[in-house]
């Protein structure tokens, strides 16, 4: 276009060469559409280069013997650094570019063999895939007496060869909800570009304080003044490799909430594989400071259970987070009522869909989220087709039940 002063209109006008365009203004945003009036579809010459193109594989994953669904498996195209998990129904669906139609999809979950399969053999079809429950037979490991506290020690100074030591990007998919006598009564569904320092810098609060790497838990502190004791109490397999079960509770001399369960090493690399923890049941009702900020006079509000999951997956021979899962279990009584107790549940989690590790720099100011800004959902309705090509958790069973109850009482009191 020629130089000159333009208005915004005057200019996307200008670069379009369409002035029946509509221009709205949301946050930083300018968002372009046609008014519906004018929006009949026109042909338009695109040259195929110019489109990405996808395509989806979808099934679910369970126990070869049992059949019993195999929730929070990895599904993913490890050269790629594409992927996702299954949801607690043990399904899937993995959405590719069709640059990736000769690679092999590889299925994984700790305690199992994993299996790869051509994605080519998967598409277009819905797909029940069985793993195979790993037995270690003792031809597969030196049984000698193991200190757990040497095995942590030996995670800690690896940590610096084993997780990345530069910036990098992940694409991850974040999803919470809030369930009341059973039923969903909130969901926030978001994608999240994080620009994820590397570890052994500060880094970001949010959904990654659970990224243990990040901000070492006191239970991974081995020194002799720790609250924890700790015991090696099995050997499992983990992405095909073998890995130390590190089992960890506090000290019977300490009466306050702190954290009990199970840590995964490598035992050829010493590498964090998984942590397994929740909060010591014995002491779960002295812990209502720790997640409750703010809450109505009339109401009491006591922890029953609050448990977490932090996995780390490799990629190109660097550990990266993967999935974090918190569920988080509550009593809720008002106060002078004998019999109007309610169980609530909230819960979150998060998957790494994408790495990237290319020309990473720092989000400026006003493209950044606050750390701590925290979802709250309006009126909606749920398309399944909004995230388009985006990989996901697919929604559970009840979870499908519970937004379409959303939603139509949604529109039912056009709230």
């Amino acid at each position: 276009i020629k130089g000159g002063d333009y208005t915004i209109q005057e200019a996307i006008y200008a670069i379009t060469g369409n002035k029946n365009l509509a221009i709205r203004t949301i946050e930083n945003h300018l968002l372009l559409y046609m008014p519906e009036s004018l929006s009949a579809p026109k042909s338009v010459s695109v040259t195929p280069d110019s489109i990405q193109t996808y395509f989806s594989i979808e099934g679910s994953l369970q126990d070869q013997y049992t059949h019993e669904p195999i929730a929070f498996g990895s599904v993913g195209i490890g050269e790629a650094a594409i992927g996702t998990i299954t949801n607690q129904n043990g399904e899937f669906r993995l959405k590719l570019p069709d640059s990736l139609r000769l690679s092999k999809v590889r299925f994984s979950h700790i305690g199992y063999l994993p299996q790869e399969i051509d994605s080519r053999e998967l598409i277009d079809k819905h797909t029940v895939l069985s793993l195979e429950p790993k037995v270690i037979s003792i031809q597969e490991v030196i049984v000698r007496l193991t200190n757990p506290k040497r095995l942590l020690q030996e995670m800690l100074d690896k940590r610096r060869s084993n997780y990345s030591q530069h910036p990098i990007y992940l694409t991850t998919f974040y999803r919470e909800g809030v369930e009341r006598k059973k039923g969903l009564v909130g969901l926030t569904e978001a994608v999240f570009k994080v620009y994820k320092a590397s570890y052994h810098k500060s880094g970001i609060y949010s959904c990654l304080v659970l990224d243990l790497m990040k901000q070492l838990p006191e239970f991974l502190d081995p020194s002799p003044d720790s609250p924890y004791t700790y015991a090696h109490t099995d050997i499992t397999v983990v992405d095909d490799r073998l890995a130390n079960v590190i089992s960890f509770e506090q000290r019977k001399s300490i009466n306050e909430p702190l954290y009990r369960g199970q840590i995964y090493i490598d035992m050829e690399n010493n590498a964090l594989l998984r942590v397994d923890f929740e909060v010591n049941p014995q002491y779960i009702e002295q812990a209502a400071g720790m997640f409750v900020e703010r809450k109505s006079r009339n109401l009491r509000i006591t922890p029953q259970k609050v448990a977490y999951t932090v996995s780390y997956k490799q990629w190109n021979g660097t550990y990266y987070i993967n999935h974090i899962r918190g569920d988080l279990h509550f009593k809720i009584k008002k106060r002078r009522q004998l019999f109007n107790t309610n169980i609530l549940h909230t819960w979150f989690e998060m998957v790494t869909c994408k790495i990237d590790t290319a020309n990473v720099n720092r989000f400026s100011r006003i493209e950044s989220l606050p750390t701590r800004t925290v979802f709250s959902d309006t009126h909606f309705n749920y398309d399944e087709g909004f995230w388009g090509d985006f990989n996901v958790i697919l929604p559970e069973d009840k979870l499908n039940e519970a937004i379409s109850r959303i939603t139509s009482k949604i529109e039912e009191t056009n709230y």
